[in-house]
């Protein structure tokens, strides 16, 4: 069996571990578990983590088990919150873990015969039995406030360093987070919880709720990741359009391949060993060769290939690549009239401005007109001037200058007109009849 811990350290994705765990790991297959919070239909790439830690695990030789929090979906986990999550109803959340069992589905097997096959669990199926009477009896009784309220989450909620306090309902989340290990643990013999490093509270109380509500000498460990942020330190997984998402139909394999394409150098050689399964000595050698000629971005291109290879499969990759070599290359105008109209709409689609009537196309379309009252592509006349004086507006790539009028030949695939700005600022505007 491959060493876990080790593999999981090398890449930077160990925060904190009980002691003991490591020792477990090595010593037999193990049953481990993640949870994934439904929130929405689907995943985005922050949950690539947990999901390629459930992969490194099976692969390690031990067997995981993705839990979709049905019940704790309901409540809304506190942990790194300064304010009470909005309350979901059951058919939203009935919704939201029908698409997130799909998302799962494409990452894990869970309909494997192997001995250390993936298990896909929804915590709603045991939680949905309890009364509130029996779960503060059978439970609740099993852990302390005071061991509850020094956990962090919870303090800092509470002292008001972080919102303007805890609900009960909050409160009680990380009993149920607890109740998830007992079960798991009674059921299918799962003896570590993984999660990313805010959810260290949680987990810890479960261990606690496994060996109270065991016999004597229950073992349950636990080990956390660290939160991934960039270099800079803002928030990973975001990009100005909003979340990545690891769905095609919320954010297209073309704009998932470019966020990777575009992460800084310092980002790329830390994400490469997190979210790719290649080996040690290769990332060292790509890491190395990256550092000889940066310019070529070496390994922001392994990268993205190797993530959305994993995400999306190869066939969607070689798409992605083909428009991304479009992108850079010296197209012209007739380039442009040969694409279809998926592949445009994949490339420029970010870059929509206020549409204009094709009537209104020929003698009454003034360039100015249309770069600033018909579309908001620059605020006053005088900046559309001044650009267009520098020589710096294009019409589907051919340059044009103040005198310039729109006309039904510069409507490409019948609907569209690019208009640049300079090197890198790229408008569309939406004809319509």
């Amino acid at each position: 069996m491959k060493n876990f811990v080790e593999e999981l350290t090398w890449r930077g994705m160990v925060h904190d571990i009980m002691p003991g765990t490591e020792e477990q790991l090595n010593k037999e297959m193990t049953t481990a578990y993640i949870g994934f919070d439904p929130t929405s239909d689907s995943l985005h790439i922050g949950s690539l983590v947990p999901i390629i830690i459930l992969v490194h695990l099976q692969k390690c030789g031990h067997k995981p088990i993705a839990l979709i929090g049905g019940a704790t979906g309901m409540i809304g986990d506190p942990s790194g919150k300064s304010d009470e999550r909005n309350l979901l109803d059951e058919a939203a959340l009935a919704k939201n873990v029908e698409g997130i069992k799909g998302v799962l589905s494409r990452f894990l097997d869970f309909n494997s015969k192997d001995a250390n096959a993936p298990v896909l669990v929804n915590n709603y199926d045991w939680m949905k039995e309890f009364s509130f009477i029996g779960f503060v009896r059978d439970v609740g009784k099993r852990i302390t406030v005071n061991y509850m309220m020094a956990k962090d989450s919870v303090k800092k909620r509470l002292t008001g360093e972080a919102g303007s306090g805890m609900s009960f309902t909050e409160f009680t989340y990380q009993l149920i987070q607890g109740y998830d290990f007992y079960h798991l643990h009674k059921e299918y013999n799962c003896l570590l919880q993984l999660g990313g490093s805010d959810q260290w509270g949680n987990i810890t109380t479960g261990t606690e709720l496994v060996r109270r509500m065991n016999n004597e000498g229950a073992k349950a460990y636990a080990m956390t990741c660290p939160l991934i942020t960039k270099a800079d330190g803002s928030k990973f997984g975001k990009s100005e359009g909003g979340n990545i998402w690891l769905d095609a139909d919320k954010t297209s394999v073309y704009k998932f391949y470019q966020f990777w394409l575009n992460t800084t150098d310092a980002d790329a050689e830390k994400y490469i060993k997190i979210f790719t399964f290649l080996p040690q000595k290769e990332i060292e050698a790509l890491i190395e060769e990256h550092k000889q000629a940066p310019h070529l971005r070496v390994l922001q291109k392994r990268l993205a290939g190797e993530v959305t290879t994993f995400v999306h499969g190869e066939a969607n990759l070689e798409d992605s690549v083909k428009k991304s070599e479009f992108v850079f290359s010296n197209y012209a105008k007739e380039d442009l009239q040969d694409l279809n109209d998926e592949f445009f709409t994949d490339i420029f689609g970010e870059f929509f401005v206020s549409p204009v009537k094709k009537s209104a196309l020929g003698i009454e379309a003034n360039i100015i007109d249309v770069l600033t009252e018909a579309t908001g592509i620059f605020p006053s006349r005088g900046e559309a001037r001044k650009a267009l004086m520098a020589n710096a507006v294009a019409i589907n790539k051919e340059k044009i200058n103040e005198t310039y009028t729109l006309s039904e030949s510069d409507v490409i695939l019948d609907k569209y007109i690019l208009i640049s700005f300079g090197k890198k600022k790229n408008f569309v505007v939406p004809v319509e009849s």
